[in-house]
């Protein structure tokens, strides 16, 4: 096990030395899981640290995929903090993880995810640079004069774009749905495709809660209004 910060997760975009770690351990099936801690956790820092649990011998059943568990809301306050260190996992929550662990399924509490599985490519994606033709006064595409692109439209390096593609969608098709709509002159640089990996390991646990309802808000607005008027009003007196 190696506790992290955040970063190591996401930072660094494809073909980095970050992405490329990430990549090495993923296509390796080097890494069974991934813990979020609490905040508060370490004397020195109140930042979030994740666990990673590590090995070049899983077992069977682990194959292939990698397991992320959310444990941040598992700490109680601790009688007296330490720097930063304001909280402490109990016993109870060392059982719950080690339990989530040894299980290896996907588990909810009171409908809010704690533990998830993924195949190691999910975390796979391939970045495409998306080219488009510069273009004379006259909107006519201008060609290469020379070069092994002769005769081929001149790249307009100011529209260059690039898009990320999971690992799990064909490049082509999503080419095709995704950008060709948007930009019909555009094509794929198959030469500057890179593979990357990123774990967005926040978004994988995010629920969803809809706003409260505008007649609930104008209610509150309207009693905290009432109520400086009505201050104001005994200041005035």
């Amino acid at each position: 096990g190696i506790v992290l910060n955040g970063s190591p997760l996401f930072t660094g975009n494809a073909g980095s030395g970050e992405s490329e770690i990430r990549r090495y351990v993923l296509e390796n099936d080097l890494l069974e899981a991934i813990i979020g801690l609490p905040t508060d956790m370490f004397y020195n820092t109140g930042i979030s640290t994740y666990i990673w649990i590590v090995s070049n011998k899983k077992p069977k059943h682990r194959k292939g995929k990698v397991q992320l568990i959310d444990a941040s809301a598992m700490w109680q306050k601790m009688r007296k903090s330490l720097g930063s260190k304001r909280k402490e996992l109990s016993t109870a929550h060392i059982d719950e993880i080690t339990r989530l662990f040894g299980n290896a399924k996907k588990a909810t509490t009171g409908g809010t995810p704690i533990s998830r599985i993924f195949k190691t490519t999910d975390f796979g994606y391939q970045t495409i640079t998306v080219e488009r033709p510069e273009r004379d006064e006259g909107g006519n595409i201008v060609k290469e004069t020379k070069g092994k692109r002769k005769g081929q439209p001149k790249i307009d390096t100011s529209l260059r774009d690039t898009e990320d593609v999971p690992l799990s969608e064909d490049v082509d098709e999503y080419f095709q749905r995704e950008v060709l709509p948007h930009v019909p002159d555009a094509w794929i640089d198959h030469e500057k495709t890179k593979i990357g990996y990123e774990i967005p390991f926040n978004r994988h646990f995010y629920v969803f809660k809809p706003p409260r309802e505008l007649d609930e808000i104008d209610t509150e607005l309207k009693a905290v209004t009432d109520k400086i008027l009505t201050m104001i009003g005994d200041l005035s007196k």
